[in-house]
């Protein structure tokens, strides 16, 4: 995967992340429909976001390592207003904040689940989304049944 600094995506209208060199194991493990985050050979944390050292005890010796995808939600906020034309036919819709089992939280969106349904402390799990034939998004659902 090539780093990629195009930010709007002319084909879906969607705004795109910028991914960074350090970043492209991260986008790499997602398009294989795997999260992998950044854990500290030191001190054993997992962290987000990406950076060059632990932020727990600034250890620069970690591996990309492979987490569950299991969560639960720790917070959210419901969007009324389409910030972008793409988001025009999808508000209202909700951004939340995972705490993964793992310890870190990423902020993401919420597929599969009514804006009334959305609680504070719901399982959730890693769900992906091919956007272009090099980027899938990162994003949670909420969790099956028996799991």
């Amino acid at each position: 995967m090539q780093p990629s600094l195009k930010v709007k995506d002319d084909r879906t209208g969607r705004y795109l992340p910028v991914i960074y060199p350090e970043e492209i194991p991260f986008w790499e493990a997602a398009k294989q429909r795997q999260l992998k985050l950044q854990r500290c050979n030191s001190c054993g944390k997992a962290w987000y976001p990406i950076g060059p050292a632990c932020p727990f005890c600034f250890s620069m010796d970690f591996a990309w390592s492979p987490m569950s995808g299991r969560g639960t939600l720790h917070n959210y906020v419901v969007y009324h207003k389409a910030w972008t034309p793409w988001f025009e036919k999808r508000v209202p819709y909700a951004v939340v904040q995972v705490q993964l089992e793992e310890g870190p939280r990423l902020t993401t969106n919420l597929l599969d689940c009514a804006l009334d349904a959305i609680r504070i402390g719901m399982p959730v799990e890693a769900a992906y989304e091919d956007v272009t034939d090099e980027i899938t998004l990162l994003q949670f659902r909420p969790a099956s049944a028996g799991k």
